[in-house]
């Protein structure tokens, strides 16, 4: 017996050790949730972030179109000068302008929502900085089409663009 538990005695001293010690289940450290808070922030961001997105899209959509809408209405005024152009002719074009005119005016009226809603969304409010004075842009671009120089309207247009997309590269910081 003597041998035997001298076996056992020298077997557990060489047995490695953490096969006899305690272990405890080791779990991964989890991140704590996202507060609501930061998630309401990034989604009225986001959310802003789209609305800039949706008028700088409208707006090159329009501005593409203007260019030939603006030289049609160029080219029959100088018919209308030299009385070559039929009454039909001269009905449309005026058709043309109205509808300018007031697609126009409907993009400094959405642009003046956006600069307002910015303004009185405090996730929104570090970007109205940049964004404030795009509908001003946008009026003036109507007063031009009110003047008929729809080319003028659209290089306004076009710098209402730009800010709009300087309102979109700070929001991506």
């Amino acid at each position: 017996m003597k041998p035997l538990a001298i076996a056992l005695l020298t077997a557990t001293l060489l047995a490695p050790s953490t096969a006899f010690s305690q272990t405890r289940k080791r779990s991964s450290r989890q991140r704590p949730p996202a507060t609501t808070a930061t998630q309401r922030v990034s989604q009225v961001r986001t959310a802003g972030a789209t609305r800039v997105g949706d008028q700088i899209k409208f707006l090159t959509r329009f501005i593409y179109l203007l260019g030939g809408v603006s030289s049609g209405i160029a080219a029959v005024d100088e018919a209308a000068r030299r009385n070559e152009a039929s009454p039909a002719i001269l009905q449309k074009n005026q058709q043309s302008k109205a509808t300018v005119k007031s697609s126009i005016t409907g993009f400094r009226e959405s642009l003046d929502k956006l600069e307002i809603d910015f303004r009185n969304t405090p996730e929104l409010q570090p970007f109205y900085i940049k964004l404030a004075g795009v509908a001003a842009g946008a009026a003036t671009a109507e007063e031009q089409a009110a003047a008929n120089q729809f080319d003028a309207a659209g290089r306004s247009l076009l710098n209402v663009i730009n800010r709009l997309t300087d309102v979109l590269v700070v929001m991506r910081q």
